[in-house]
Protein backbone atom coordinates (compact mmCIF):
# COMPACT_ATOMS: atom_id res chain seq x y z
CA UNK A 1 0.00 0.00 0.00
CA UNK A 2 1.52 4.14 -0.24
CA UNK A 3 -0.59 7.32 0.02
CA UNK A 4 -4.19 6.88 1.26
CA UNK A 5 -5.98 9.80 2.01
CA UNK A 6 -9.57 9.87 4.39
CA UNK A 7 -11.43 12.96 5.32
CA UNK A 8 -8.95 14.93 3.62
CA UNK A 9 -6.03 13.62 5.49
CA UNK A 10 -2.98 12.31 3.86
CA UNK A 11 -1.36 8.82 5.33
CA UNK A 12 1.60 6.75 4.01
CA UNK A 13 0.71 3.06 5.04
CA UNK A 14 3.60 0.56 4.60
CA UNK A 15 4.03 -2.85 5.35
CA UNK A 16 6.52 -3.60 8.35
CA UNK A 17 9.41 -5.33 6.60
CA UNK A 18 9.96 -9.26 8.13
CA UNK A 19 6.91 -8.85 10.36
CA UNK A 20 3.30 -10.24 8.36
CA UNK A 21 0.52 -8.44 9.11
CA UNK A 22 2.24 -4.86 10.84
CA UNK A 23 1.50 -1.88 9.18
CA UNK A 24 2.94 1.86 9.71
CA UNK A 25 1.10 4.84 9.45
CA UNK A 26 3.09 7.86 8.63
CA UNK A 27 0.50 11.05 9.23
CA UNK A 28 1.73 13.44 6.25
CA UNK A 29 -1.25 16.22 7.08
CA UNK A 30 -1.17 16.17 10.95
CA UNK A 31 2.07 16.79 13.27
CA UNK A 32 5.69 16.33 12.13
CA UNK A 33 6.41 12.59 12.71
CA UNK A 34 3.03 11.42 14.39
CA UNK A 35 1.28 8.20 13.14
CA UNK A 36 -0.08 4.82 14.28
CA UNK A 37 0.64 1.03 13.95
CA UNK A 38 -1.80 -1.69 13.11
CA UNK A 39 -1.22 -5.27 13.20
CA UNK A 40 -3.57 -8.07 13.04
CA UNK A 41 -3.59 -10.92 15.23
CA UNK A 42 -3.51 -13.42 12.43
CA UNK A 43 -0.61 -11.92 10.30
CA UNK A 44 -3.09 -11.62 7.54
CA UNK A 45 -2.78 -8.33 4.69
CA UNK A 46 -4.63 -5.30 5.35
CA UNK A 47 -6.92 -3.83 2.56
CA UNK A 48 -7.49 -0.31 1.40
CA UNK A 49 -11.10 -0.77 3.20
CA UNK A 50 -9.67 -2.13 6.57
CA UNK A 51 -7.20 0.75 6.07
CA UNK A 52 -9.77 3.65 6.00
CA UNK A 53 -11.29 2.37 8.70
CA UNK A 54 -8.22 2.27 10.91
CA UNK A 55 -7.62 6.03 9.64
CA UNK A 56 -10.80 7.04 10.81
CA UNK A 57 -10.89 5.70 13.93
CA UNK A 58 -7.64 6.89 14.87
CA UNK A 59 -8.58 10.77 13.62
CA UNK A 60 -11.63 10.08 15.68
CA UNK A 61 -9.52 10.27 18.48
CA UNK A 62 -7.72 13.20 17.74
CA UNK A 63 -8.41 16.48 19.74
CA UNK A 64 -9.23 18.53 16.49
CA UNK A 65 -7.63 21.92 19.11
CA UNK A 66 -4.44 20.32 19.41
CA UNK A 67 -3.89 17.45 16.55
CA UNK A 68 -2.93 15.39 18.95
CA UNK A 69 -4.57 12.48 20.42
CA UNK A 70 -4.84 13.35 24.31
Amino acid sequence: MERVTVDGQDFVVRARAGEPGVYDFEWLTGPAGYGFTVASSDRSALGLPEAREAIRDFLAQVDPATGYIE
